[in-house]
């Protein structure tokens, strides 16, 4: 696993400005406004930095909560936790293992079979369809 490393003239040459505040910056897109929130085709959502394989459309699921949500990583090493205290909470964030962009956060409240909810921001995505 190589590390991606990019100086941030280079990521913002690559990436639109909502992908690049989200991503580099760690921001948050609104609620049902990214493109993958209500998305249903079968594929593989990948890193927009990096395209490593993140989440499968098999475990995408309706979370209610406006984005993107699965039960499990598709690699469990290609996403790393940390312990995000902004906005006066303590939350898990989640990143991207192999160029550290911001991807969105995991909780403790989703199905079967892991009981999680990976909470992804769609700028923070790209989408390959299964042929």
């Amino acid at each position: 696993m190589k590390k991606v490393i990019k100086s941030e003239a280079e990521w913002r040459a690559e990436l639109s400005p909502i992908e690049f505040q989200v991503s580099r910056q760690a921001d948050t897109e609104r609620a049902f406004t990214g493109k993958f929130w209500d998305h249903h085709v079968p594929g593989i959502y990948t890193c927009v930095c990096c395209q490593t394989p993140l989440f499968s459309s098999d475990a995408k699921f309706d979370s209610g909560c406006g984005w993107p949500s699965y039960f499990t990583a598709l690699n469990p090493d290609h996403v790393r936790e940390i312990v995000d205290k902004s906005h006066g909470m303590t939350r898990t964030e989640i990143v991207c293992n192999i160029c550290d962009a911001h991807l969105g956060h995991v909780f403790p409240d989703g199905p079967p079979p892991t009981g999680l909810r990976y909470c992804i921001n769609s700028a923070s995505l790209r989408f390959d369809p299964t042929p």
